[in-house]
């Protein structure tokens, strides 16, 4: 069939062979900084005669947020090239990257998705896309990933729970007006007494306005190429204590609002040194439990990554395998806290373990 395009990505010795070519590109995934993304597409685009762009973005693990997402570019020099290369998957060894140095948390790869997609606004030559990938899924080659043998490059997980990165794609691809503040699995937020905070509210209206505590800070308006968050970012002092935000946007004659809300805590913690699990809620027989990690003082360690794993005995039994942050029996916490959920038929006893001393922790579920 002569009217049909060949294609192959990721093979750069026979670019010339088939008619369309995609280069290897995951600025500030695998190789370079995020910020390299158009130079370097730009470069391999004068290469070929037909491109095309196929899998760009990186992994992210559900739940997990970070104050300083951008900490891990601090090793990281400019590349000039953002190709995969061998054992770059690899959570060991070689070259300093994002892949193997970050957090994995869904403040950067939100950071990520948005610079492209703002650049992208910015391509008028750029024959197209295919960002890597909607939906996380298994894989038998990703033993060590925060859940494993799961890629989690995907802006829903497994279950089809949106990530944050869900709403950075909606905000510049949807027409319907919407709006998401960004964090809502973010329950604590941390740092020191009066330090300024960065909320940011990812939407497709023109004009977004920021209320904290009942108090406004303003309206914004859209602007594409105001990174980060097209511009709708407020930075605001914050004190130990609860928190709730409600951002209004308007797109014309419609509006529409999201809340969020969440604790901020200035005590500093120290090292992991105790576990504990809480029944969260019981509904239709599923009981959703909350694993949380503290120090020695009881102040809970926000940053803490520990793989966590959680059994049951008794008449009850673990919803676990579903390749999912609070689906797994094996995963990392996200922000020193992990979820499980038990289907019970009666009495049992859940128990967790992180790879401490003494760190086990065992609930009765009645």
């Amino acid at each position: 069939d002569t009217t049909r395009k060949t294609a192959i990505r990721r093979c750069d010795f026979c670019k010339d062979i088939p008619d369309v070519y995609s280069p290897s590109i995951w600025a500030g995934w695998y190789r370079g900084l995020f910020t390299e993304y158009k130079e370097i597409t730009r470069s391999e685009f004068a290469k070929v005669p037909h491109f095309l762009h196929v899998e760009w973005g990186g992994d992210s693990h559900a739940g997990r947020n970070s104050e300083n997402p951008d900490k891990a570019l601090q090793k990281i020099k400019a590349a000039g090239a953002a190709d995969e290369r061998a054992g770059d998957a690899s959570l060991i060894g070689g070259a300093a990257r994002v892949s193997k140095d970050g957090d994995w948390s869904e403040s950067y790869i939100c950071n990520l998705y948005d610079w492209h997609l703002k650049e992208q606004e910015t391509m008028p030559w750029l024959t197209g896309t295919a960002m890597w990938v909607f939906k996380d899924f298994a894989t038998p080659v990703r033993p060590d990933n925060p859940v494993p043998y799961v890629n989690q490059k995907g802006v829903i997980e497994r279950d089809f729970t949106k990530k944050e990165s869900f709403y950075v794609f909606q905000s510049y691809w949807t027409e319907k007006p919407m709006i998401h503040i960004n964090s809502h699995n973010w329950p604590v937020r941390w740092g020191e007494q009066n330090e300024e905070k960065m909320i940011k509210v990812y939407s497709n209206c023109s004009e977004v306005e920021l209320f904290v505590n009942g108090k406004s800070l303003g309206t914004k308006k859209r602007n594409s190429q105001d990174f980060p968050a097209a511009g709708l970012r407020w930075n605001i002092p914050m004190v130990q204590g609860d928190y709730q935000a409600i951002a209004v946007g308007k797109k014309g004659k419609e509006t529409v609002r999201d809340t969020i809300q969440f604790k901020y805590q200035s005590d500093k913690w120290g090292i992991p040194a105790q576990l504990q699990l809480t029944k969260l809620k019981e509904e239709n027989g599923i009981v959703t439990i909350e694993a949380k990690l503290f120090d020695d003082k009881g102040i809970q360690c926000l940053d803490a990554t520990n793989f966590i794993r959680f059994e049951s005995v008794g008449d009850g039994e673990l919803i676990a395998n579903q390749g999912t942050s609070s689906g797994s029996k094996k995963v990392q916490l996200y922000n020193g806290r992990a979820i499980i959920r038990l289907k019970k038929t009666g009495k049992c006893v859940v128990s967790a373990k992180v790879d401490l001393p003494i760190a086990t922790a065992f609930l009765n579920v009645k």
